[in-house]
């Protein structure tokens, strides 16, 4: 990932290409990914490169809010299109890789994975073991709750079973 050198014409084309259909980096409100790419900029895009001039200006307008935008800000090689290669800053990005070693915020080692893969079937078992509940209030001259059961568990495939957990009628 990431827009390449973003001082470099080409740079500057992949963060336009990138953002012809897009309003922000990541998400659809400006972000610590939309400031961490502005800050990256030399300076104003080119008026022949629309959509990162038309963004420049967005972003521009929140220069007072740029702290207190959501997200959290990322290396810029975390940012932009896949399959291009950042040429930014790539030796303090190896210097950084040192430092991160010893927390993984995002659990992306594969031991840890393995973990999460376990504990999120068991979490899956469990969510699907649970009965669902459905509140109604039933009108005795209309539909009697017998006949109401028996229309609920006609859906076999979906419903084991059925109790009525408070009765409420009318």
């Amino acid at each position: 990932m990431g827009f390449g050198d973003l001082k470099t014409p080409a740079g500057l084309k992949v963060l336009n290409e990138f953002l012809a259909d897009k309003s922000y980096i990541e998400g659809y409100v400006p972000s610590q990914a939309d400031v961490a790419v502005f800050d990256a900029l030399s300076g104003v895009p080119s008026a022949d490169l629309c959509h990162a001039l038309r963004w420049y200006n967005h972003i521009k307008s929140y220069h007072k809010e740029k702290g207190s935008l959501p997200g959290v800000k990322k290396p810029l090689s975390q940012y932009g299109p896949a399959g291009v290669e950042d040429t930014t800053g790539a030796a303090p990005a190896a210097a950084d890789e040192d430092d991160d070693d010893d927390i993984d915020l995002f659990g992306s080692d594969e031991e840890e994975d393995e973990e999460t893969k376990k504990i999120k079937e068991e979490r899956l078992a469990a969510y699907n073991a649970k009965k669902l509940q459905i509140a109604c209030v039933v009108e005795d001259d209309k539909v009697g709750t017998d006949q109401l059961e028996e229309l609920i568990t006609a859906f076999e495939d979906y419903v084991q079973s059925m109790d009525v957990a408070a009765f409420n009628k009318i």
